[in-house]
């Protein structure tokens, strides 16, 4: 069964154009990593995939509130616990239980620390965390081992592969090898035509990841 499907989709940054033509499908229990050098639009795709900002042209196919996205930022809220935060998300979500996203994460012995309290790599454990109380069964992560260290990212990995195995899909901006059996997209083919500016766009888009 089909989760996902792009078809022939465009999509810019502010008003530059970044991906032209995008056509991808994801399959229940199928991951897909998308690759390419930085600015050339991984998370203005994945945005534009959950929902975040229009695509210039192009179809998104996907049911009603199927998609969990997790960006750059973790979505912690400093002043509650571990476990309030992922209690406040399940309420978000309308899911209810957050023990397997603390023993999948290995946030357990965390659970009572407030958010501005944790490491770097503890707030990303957290942020991920989130998508396994999201109840939703596409995740579109934007580089989501920031800040991992070798112990985390296998963590994070199983959960992906529990994901899968439940019949849900992933589709993962990273550079990272996550062990997955994953088809990988390069974005390379897709970057839109350079505009007639004497190259402006190029400059700009190197700010960008």
């Amino acid at each position: 069964m089909t989760l996902l499907a792009v078809h022939n989709l465009s999509i810019a940054r502010g008003t530059v154009p970044v991906l032209e033509g995008v056509s991808l499908s994801l399959a229940a229990g199928r991951a897909m990593v998308l690759r390419g050098p930085n600015g050339i639009g991984k998370t203005t795709l994945l945005r534009c995939i959950a929902g975040l900002q229009p695509a210039l042209e192009g179809v998104i196919e996907a049911a009603p509130d199927a998609i969990a996205y997790a960006a750059h930022a973790d979505g912690i809220k400093a002043t509650l616990t571990v476990a309030e935060n992922l209690e406040f998300w399940a309420a978000i979500f309308g899911t209810k239980g957050i023990d397997h996203a603390l023993d999948a994460m290995n946030l357990r012995d965390l659970r009572d620390r407030r958010g501005a309290n944790l490491s770097a790599g503890q707030k990303r454990r957290l942020g991920l965390a989130r998508m396994l109380v999201a109840g939703r069964p596409v995740w579109a992560m934007d580089e989501p081992t920031v800040s991992l260290d070798a112990a985390s990212v296998a963590l994070f990995a199983a959960a992906v592969l529990g994901h899968l195995a439940q019949g849900g899909a992933a589709l993962i901006a990273t550079h990272i090898d996550l062990g997955l059996q994953a088809q990988v997209l390069d974005l390379t083919p897709y970057r839109a035509k350079a505009p007639q500016d004497g190259g402006r766009r190029g400059a700009f888009d190197e700010a960008f990841t």
